[in-house]
């Protein structure tokens, strides 16, 4: 069976089978977002791996707007990577401006209902490619755009890259539970944890 299956099981925890896949996914990310939290540079390199192995679970699951939110992940953090190893990178954790994050605010809301009413027809689009519908196309959705904007914030070390995370978490955490990837729903509460911790440290580092 190919390794990357999710039917392909690693082990059980009481009477939960976790994939390979999904192990894959859980610890690359883990070691991610640590190092994210940390402001290690290394965070770019794990944060790959991980997305290869969320596009691959999540297309499973049928979370399509999560896996494309996979391949915009390979784009920003190759740019991030980039970023962060230059001169412009290593510059101090910074702030938006109010405006900024009403803007920042008013785009994720506008387009989360735009992707959603996508996702949630894109199997009458591309039915080749896509013969289930969609589950849960807003809030999964949701969990796309708002990571998007994350991802970018987090490349250009402003510290509300963690209020993002924090609330990507939180729907992560419950609709991953919702669709019974339980290792997964309790990696991102363990997300969730770790973005708070890194909210505190970007703090501190901000302001010594």
């Amino acid at each position: 069976m190919n390794l990357f299956d999710i039917k392909n099981m690693a082990f059980s925890i009481w009477e939960y089978q976790v994939s390979y896949i999904e192990l894959l996914a859980v610890v690359s990310g883990l070691i991610s977002v640590y190092l994210a939290a940390r402001a290690n540079i290394l965070t770019w390199p794990t944060g790959i791996l991980n997305e290869f192995f969320l596009f691959l679970l999540f297309y499973q699951v049928h979370l399509y707007a999560d896996m494309f939110l996979q391949v915009y992940f390979l784009g920003v953090t190759i740019y991030g990577w980039y970023y962060w190893k230059t001169g412009t990178g290593r510059k101090v954790v910074s702030e938006l401006t109010d405006n900024g994050r009403f803007r920042i605010g008013l785009i994720v809301v506008a387009a989360t209902l735009l992707s959603g009413w996508f996702f949630s027809r894109i199997h009458l689009y591309i039915p080749g490619y896509f013969p289930e519908p969609a589950a849960y196309p807003f809030t999964d959705s949701f969990v796309m755009i708002a990571s998007i904007f994350a991802t970018v914030l987090l490349a250009k070390k402003k510290i509300e890259t963690w209020y993002l995370w924090i609330a990507v978490d939180i729907v992560c955490t419950g609709l991953y539970l919702k669709k019974e990837i339980y290792f997964l729903s309790l990696e991102y509460f363990i997300f969730l944890c770790l973005a708070s911790y890194g909210y505190l440290n970007w703090k501190k580092v901000q302001y010594g």
